[in-house]
């Protein structure tokens, strides 16, 4: 494992590169216990100046409402997901309905008050009222986007950019993608049934 310092001192190496190509740097987030420590690195890359760098919010945790508004007050783009990994009830909501509900509230707050926030999800109800709530606040296509994973629901992120919305789609690149992706599928077994329905739904 990496120490602090040293996690600091390479994302700003990477956050310098991809500046200078004009990238930006979405740092992703984990389970529970690296949560705070990823909000604290981010905030040191913020504090000195970054601007080409963002976080991950999950509304599965009831702390991210109030990381979300901490991070609207920076003026930090946000991604928000429902969270990929089985967590105890004493920091995580059990029931799928707090979830989406959370995801609702939190996704209102970054429209409303956040810098082009990412709205990732393949969950139809979810999309719909993040639509129905931008166009009721006069919210321009621009101003956000939705995330999918690559060859999850291709028919909505096909619907969507027809539409005129932005649609980014997520694809783990690199030599240890194979490992990566069996460990996301291993962190919630559930995640095993989503990916087979999404592979299904394509037939």
């Amino acid at each position: 494992s990496l120490d602090r310092a040293t996690c600091v001192d390479n994302l700003r190496r990477i956050l310098d590169v991809a500046q200078q190509h004009g990238f930006f740097v979405r740092i992703d987030m984990e389970n529970s216990p690296f949560t705070q420590v990823t909000l604290d690195v981010f905030e040191t890359m913020w504090e000195q100046g970054y601007r080409n760098v963002g976080v991950v919010l999950q509304s599965c945790l009831p702390r991210s409402l109030g990381d979300a508004k901490r991070m609207n007050e920076l003026g930090a783009r946000v991604r928000i997901v429902k969270g990929a990994y089985k967590e105890p009830r004493t920091v995580a909501y059990q029931e799928k309905e707090q979830v989406d509900a959370a995801f609702l509230v939190i996704t209102e707050l970054l429209l409303s008050g956040g810098t082009y926030p990412a709205i990732a999800t393949h969950d139809p109800a979810m999309i719909t009222a993040a639509r129905a709530y931008a166009k009721e606040r006069g919210i321009a296509h621009d101003k956000f986007e939705f995330q999918m994973l690559f060859g999850i629901r291709r028919d909505l992120q096909a619907g969507l950019s027809s539409e005129g919305y932005n649609v980014r789609v997520y694809i783990p690149f690199g030599r240890e993608w194979f490992p990566y992706f069996i460990r996301r599928l291993g962190e919630r077994p559930a995640n095993i049934g989503f990916v087979i329905r999404g592979i299904l739904s394509e037939r």
